[in-house]
């Protein structure tokens, strides 16, 4: 692991975060999760833009130079195929309910291994639940963003653990699909792509907008419009995409097969493409 802290190193078993961090006391962060292989992190412009738009309409300090420079000094020193960083914001330490000073800002950077799944791992496909919870937004005046209140993820992915299934799909009062808990969803009828809106419950992720622009590179059709349960049901093909998988097929919805096309395969290798492009 390694841990750098306000653009300074750490060990592990000496990083410390105050007790009055408001990331400790009331969850108020913000964060991204980027994936690097070797010593190079994947779509860094994108994951700081999303970062950036956040921390400015919520006012969070955020010096992107400075996070720049210290996901580069991560970067070079990370030793495996592949790892998952995680770059947290939080406003500082509080002593009411006001916010801290922009100055009392800080943010945390933690590189671990990870792995990519593998070949045979797509292609048997994995399975999901229906969570047993609803998706909340907690800045509902806002578009769904990458903020510390999490519980309603952790809760439907202990959910779909404890069921053997891979991840767990949100399902809104009116039946319609919208994301998985670390995922965004997509389905594909004939040679339609389709995925839900990005807004209120929706996520706007990094590598969604990637499998959008693979798409539009193939010639398929990418729409952003309302999934029912039925829909997904019914499918040709379903896929998960986030940031560290890339893109993921479904199989089995609550032990039903789903599924079953191709056209992920073909994402999957544009994608590469771009890939390729930034480890050059």
């Amino acid at each position: 692991m390694i841990v750098n802290i306000d653009g300074g190193f750490l060990e592990p078993g000496d990083a410390r975060i105050p007790v009055t961090d408001g990331s400790f006391l009331f969850g108020d962060t913000l964060f991204e999760t980027f994936k690097a292989r070797e010593k190079k992190i994947l779509f860094p412009a994108e994951h700081l833009d999303r970062l950036e738009l956040s921390a400015d309409l919520l006012g969070f300090p955020f010096d992107r130079k400075r996070i720049e420079s210290a996901l580069e000094r991560t970067a070079q020193r990370l030793n495996r195929p592949v790892s998952r960083l995680r770059l947290t914001l939080t406003r500082g330490s509080f002593t009411g309910l006001e916010f801290p000073p922009a100055k009392a800002g800080r943010f945390v950077l933690i590189a671990t291994p990870t792995e990519e799944p593998d070949t045979a791992e797509r292609l048997q496909g994995v399975s999901c639940v229906f969570a047993p919870n609803r998706r909340v937004n907690p800045l509902s005046h806002l578009p769904q963003l990458k903020h510390g209140n999490y519980a309603d993820c952790l809760y439907a992915m202990a959910y779909a653990r404890k069921q053997g299934a891979r991840e767990a799909l949100f399902v809104t009062e009116n039946d319609n699909v919208i994301e998985a808990a670390t995922s965004n969803l997509f389905i594909a009828c004939g040679k339609t792509l389709k995925t839900p809106p990005a807004g209120d419950l929706v996520l706007p992720g990094i590598m969604r907008r990637q499998v959008m622009n693979a798409a539009a590179d193939l010639g398929l059709e990418c729409r952003e419009e309302t999934i029912s349960r039925k829909d997904l049901l019914a499918a040709d093909e379903v896929f998960l995409t986030n940031s560290l998988v890339d893109v993921l097929p479904v199989t089995r919805i609550e032990n039903q097969a789903v599924g079953g096309g191709r056209i992920w395969q073909s994402l999957l290798q544009q994608l590469e493409k771009t890939i390729d492009r930034q480890m050059q």
